[in-house]
């Protein structure tokens, strides 16, 4: 039990922490609403849980392991950042919604936010560098150790959605503010901004 909660605080601790999947959530909620704010939530748990899977199975740590492969993934999820933020800072510029520019749905669907969730979240490596270096403290020694691991990601992926969700709640409850001309501008540009230095970041990171 002791272990449990104490692996439950420091969950805590890193969800409620904000980043990427953060801004990413509360970028798409003012693009289509809570139910592509929750979406967004479900595509990042999930993309957790495929780390989970893969950090319970060792394949996390042979990512970590290998230079090439490490950096491959860094780059190409720092890159995804980095356009994300600048559509919504050019949506900023031009003082149109990100949604409304030529090319996207008028209204941001759950499942761009899912996909962009899901995509964001696999594209950063330091997930499985946070998983295979978390879990495997909690995970009892012997046969019992992948399916304790695997619970436990799992547990931090269910706390990572409802956090997330209740994000999506609380942009929404707010949108009648929000999404008036002068304030949505300048939300797509702090939004943009934040996800080029998150994507920046990522980049410039050894580990």
């Amino acid at each position: 039990m002791g272990q449990l909660l104490a692996f439950l605080g420091i969950s805590a601790l890193v969800i409620v922490t904000p980043g990427q999947d953060t801004a990413l959530t509360i970028k798409n909620t003012f693009a289509g609403g809570r139910r592509s704010g929750v979406a967004t939530a479900l595509g990042v748990s999930t993309g957790q849980a495929v780390w989970t899977v893969a950090a319970s199975a060792g394949v996390a740590a042979l990512l970590v392991a290998s230079e090439p492969a490490f950096l491959a993934l860094k780059l190409a999820g720092a890159a995804y950042l980095v356009l994300l933020g600048a559509q919504a800072l050019l949506a900023a510029f031009r003082g149109a919604p990100a949604h409304d520019l030529p090319g996207s749905p008028r209204r941001l669907a759950p499942a761009s936010g899912y996909r962009q969730g899901v995509v964001s979240n696999l594209g950063n490596p330091k997930m499985a560098v946070f998983f295979t270096s978390l879990l495997p403290q909690f995970a009892p020694a012997g046969g019992s150790s992948f399916a304790t691991m695997l619970a436990l990601g799992l547990v931090f992926c269910a706390m990572t959605f409802v956090w997330l969700t209740a994000y999506a709640a609380a942009v929404d409850r707010a949108g009648h503010v929000l999404r008036r001309a002068g304030v949505r501008r300048a939300l797509d540009a702090v939004t943009g901004a934040v996800l080029v230095a998150l994507g920046l970041r990522l980049a410039a990171q050894d580990r």
